[in-house]
C-alpha cells in the first residue's frame, strides 16, 4: 500500500471534464467525461459471459433449443465486446509501482485467457448446435470450456478491480496514459 502512495499522479486536465462540470446539477456523465471507453463497456461481456456459462450448465440437463441459442448469442457478444474492451480499449498506463505493474500483469494475463476461452467456447457451441445437434456430450463440452472462461473473466474482474481500488489506477485517469483513451 506504502508503494501506491508513492506513485506519480498527473492531474487531471480541467477541460477533459469542462462538459460535465457545466452542469453540475446533471449526476449524468456523459461518454467524453472519461478517461478512456474501458469502463464503461467491460461489464456487459463479464456479464453475458457468465451468463452464457450459467446457461449451458443447465442445458446439460435440459437439451433444450432455445437454451441453445441463448448462449450462442451471449458467447458471440461477449466474444467480441471482450476482445474490444481487452485488444482495443484498454487503457495503457504509466507511472506504476512494481507491485501495481504485477498485479495489471495478471489482470491482463486473466483477459488475455478470457478471449482464447470464449473463443474457444464460441467455436465449440456452433458446433454442438449447428453440427452434432446438441447432443449432451457437446453440451457438456462447451459447458467445460465456458465456465473456464467465466472463471479467467471472473479473475480479471477480481485484478482490474484491484488496480482501481487498492493501487488507485484509472479513477479520474490517474496513472493512464492518455494518447491512448479512445
Amino acid at each position: 500500500m506504502a508503494d501506491t502512495a508513492a506513485l506519480v499522479q498527473p492531474a487531471v486536465a480541467p477541460e477533459a471534464h469542462a462538459a460535465h462540470q457545466q452542469e453540475p446539477e446533471s449526476a449524468h456523465a456523459r461518454p467524453d467525461d472519461f478517461p478512456n471507453r474501458h469502463p464503461l463497456l467491460v461489464h456487459f461481456p463479464i456479464v453475458l459471459l457468465l451468463v452464457a456459462a450459467a446457461v449451458q450448465l443447465c442445458n446439460i440437463l435440459f437439451l433444450r433449443r432455445e437454451l441453445d441459442w441463448i448462449t450462442t448469442i451471449a458467447t458471440l457478444i461477449s466474444f467480441g465486446m471482450a476482445y474490444y474492451v481487452t485488444k482495443i480499449a484498454h487503457p495503457h498506463t504509466s507511472g506504476l509501482t512494481e507491485h501495481a505493474k504485477l498485479v495489471l500483469a495478471q489482470h491482463d494475463y486473466y483477459a488475455d485467457w478470457t478471449i482464447y476461452l470464449a473463443g474457444i467456447g464460441l467455436a465449440a457451441q456452433l458446433m454442438s448446435q449447428f453440427l452434432f445437434k446438441g447432443k449432451r456430450w457437446s453440451v457438456l463440452v462447451v459447458a467445460f470450456v465456458l465456465t473456464g472462461a467465466a472463471y479467467s473473466v471472473a479473475m480479471a474482474g477480481h485484478y482490474g478491480a484491484q488496480l482501481v481500488h487498492i493501487e488507485g489506477v484509472g479513477p479520474q485517469g490517474k496513472y493512464l496514459d492518455t494518447g491512448h483513451h479512445h
